[in-house]
């Protein structure tokens, strides 16, 4: 690992879709932090991001990128069946690596990511932004207190409509497209981090033409007795909300639970809602946990842990077994 105890940490962006945009207008926003560089598949591509965020260097391949001995940190938002080809191409060159969710494509996958991390003593961390956005840390630290008793049932849904489109990522299934890894981990995430792994688990789904998933149904039976009710789907709006029904109350994180958002809570019937003054879209929080991970020397988060990530990518597993779901 390198000594980055005082030193401005040049971040590397690995694919320049979507979500790296989100992830690079945040990173502006971190202290003592620069993009570096970006790399895409085509040169144009990647010196349209460098020129959008001032970026130093743009690359048209991933491994250029790599080479390069300037870059502490690699941010990887390729699509889902890359990211553990990237992510070990990055943690052999030394540089520590935070790579978007799902994690990888299955648990087999995950677990060399996290052997080569550790061969290689560098950081890596699964980039699931939730875990680190404040009303979400404010709703676990309830939960963990029990301030309103016991989690009874779980809610937790995460749903909108798109057009069939097999030529799209979302959609296509060679990528891991489909529902499941990519909305459905949200919800799953919700249960895991707050009831842990569940006693037994229900499943069904439907799909696309392409054999894609459109939309699963999913219960985590726990051996307290408590159940949570989860539901992805790309064929529908739902309200994205996950509420908590407890002994004493009910938490409910509101519309894109997931994202920054506002926390209500029901207790002797009263709602008081909790605005947490977002200003930000939200990654700016896992990549300043990041840093200060880098500038202790850590080679594994606290938070989003290894064994998290492995339960995580688990329970998709289970999940996909059931529903018959093949990639």
């Amino acid at each position: 690992m390198k000594n980055l105890k005082d030193k401005v940490i040049n971040w590397g962006i690995i694919g320049c879709g979507n979500i790296a945009n989100k992830f690079a207008k945040d990173l502006l926003t971190v202290e003592n932090t620069t993009l570096y560089a970006v790399a895409s598949r085509t040169q144009k591509k990647a010196d349209a991001f460098a020129l959008e965020y001032n970026a130093k260097k743009a690359f048209a391949s991933y491994e250029a990128l790599a080479k390069d001995k300037n870059i502490d940190a690699v941010y990887i938002a390729t699509p889902h069946a890359l990211h553990k080809e990237n992510t070990l191409l990055c943690l052999e060159h030394g540089i520590a690596v935070l790579c978007e969710k799902p994690f990888a494509m299955n648990s087999n996958e995950v677990g060399e990511m996290i052997a080569k991390a550790k061969e290689k003593n560098v950081l890596l961390m699964e980039a699931l932004w939730t875990y680190f956005l404040p009303h979400y840390q404010y709703v676990l630290d309830l939960v963990k207190t029990e301030t309103y008793g016991k989690i009874l049932k779980l809610e937790a849904d995460f749903g909108f409509y798109r057009a069939f489109n097999n030529n799209a990522r979302l959609f296509n299934k060679n990528l891991g497209g489909g529902s499941l890894l990519d909305i459905g981990i949200y919800p799953i995430f919700a249960a895991l981090s707050t009831l842990g792994i569940p006693k037994n688990i229900k499943a069904d789904a439907t799909y696309f033409e392409n054999g894609a998933d459109s939309s699963c149904n999913i219960t985590f039976n726990y051996e307290n007795g408590a159940t949570a009710l989860l539901k992805s789907t790309l064929v529908e709006d739902t309200p994205t909300e996950a509420t908590f029904y407890c002994e004493k109350g009910t938490i409910k994180i509101n519309s894109m639970f997931h994202a920054p958002s506002t926390v209500t809570i029901t207790s002797n019937g009263t709602d008081v809602t909790k605005d947490f003054g977002y200003n930000t879209i939200g990654y700016n929080y896992e990549a300043i946990h990041f840093n200060e991970l880098l500038r202790q020397g850590k080679t594994e988060s606290d938070i989003m842990t290894f064994d998290f990530s492995k339960n995580l990518i688990k329970l998709l597993d289970d999940v996909r077994s059931i529903i018959n779901l093949h990639y």
